[in-house]
């Protein structure tokens, strides 16, 4: 028996590909896929909605370590830079706990390189390069915990295949089913080059047609629609004063923050009124 367990956010539940002949809402995911792909599988997926790094040490990681993996994956990070008080360092260190306590336990642990947000929702120039910095300050701690611990570590973020638009789903936030067996496969194929004993690979083909465009309508005029507007609490107060920094101080010649000035922007978030107000509900799970 491989006992496999996963932990994380919405895209580690698998949100994007609906199980089949499953009811509403009910999600198959890249995990789903992975585990069909090793010996005898056995998979506790214990992922949340809206998870950030220290809600997977604090409530996921508990209950992983009592269930003694033998393969562990911790893919997290991608709501850490949607919130106010952002800073990098707080989500490496929790991550880096987090990955600790596995491999302490005995487990592989898989952990990804995460895409670009702002490359995903095709932000303007002037928008997407405050949440690039923000998500490039999360990789590089993701890559120093990878470093530092072992782990199989897929960087996603320069797979030539991850912002193929046929991978994702409306939202543009979450795979769909082709992008959730990409997911799988990538993740298959590092567990076959560290030498473990697979069963067969997972198939990259989708096999349910993908949403008509009058599903994908529906849902961006309900879901998309109170998902973005959760989201703008935090993320575009942030973007536009951003925006408007980079434009008056560096008009000509901006160039990528360092990680010194990550935090130093993330300072100016956590004074924002506005916000402090609303940080419990920015907190609450995704739809």
């Amino acid at each position: 028996m491989t006992r496999i367990v996963t932990l994380g956010d919405s895209i580690t539940i698998g949100m994007g590909d609906p199980a089949p002949h499953a009811p509403k809402d009910v999600w198959r995911g890249w995990v789903r896929l992975l585990a069909d792909g090793l010996p005898d599988p056995e998979l506790h997926n214990l992922a949340v909605l809206g998870a950030q790094a220290k809600h997977v040490e604090r409530d996921q990681l508990p209950a992983a370590l009592d269930l003694r993996p033998d393969i562990a994956t911790v893919v997290v990070g991608i709501n850490d830079t949607l919130r106010a008080g952002f800073a990098p360092e707080r989500t490496g260190q929790s991550v880096a706990r987090t990955v600790a306590a596995l491999r302490a336990g005995g487990a592989e642990v898989l952990t990804m390189r995460l895409p670009d947000p702002a490359r995903m929702f095709g932000l303007p120039d002037a928008l997407a390069r405050p949440l690039s910095r923000r998500m490039r300050g999360v990789n590089a701690e993701l890559d120093r915990v990878a470093a530092q611990f072992g782990t199989l570590h897929w960087d996603a973020s320069n797979d030539p295949e991850t912002y193929d638009k046929r991978n994702w789903s409306v939202d543009r936030l979450h795979p769909n089913e082709r992008g959730h067996r990409l997911i799988a496969c990538r993740f298959w194929d590092q567990l076959a080059a560290a030498g473990h004993e697979l069963a067969q690979r997972p198939d990259p083909t989708p096999t349910s047609p993908p949403p008509a465009r009058r599903e994908e309508v529906l849902w961006m005029a309900t879901k998309g629609t109170k998902w973005f507007l959760r989201r703008s609490v935090d993320l575009i107060p942030y973007l536009l004063f951003m925006a408007a920094r980079e434009a008056l101080i560096h008009p000509k010649d901006w160039l990528p923050a360092t990680d010194a000035e990550v935090l130093a922007d993330s300072d100016w978030l956590s004074a924002l009124p506005t916000l402090s107000a609303s940080r419990e509900e920015a907190e609450s799970a995704i739809d």
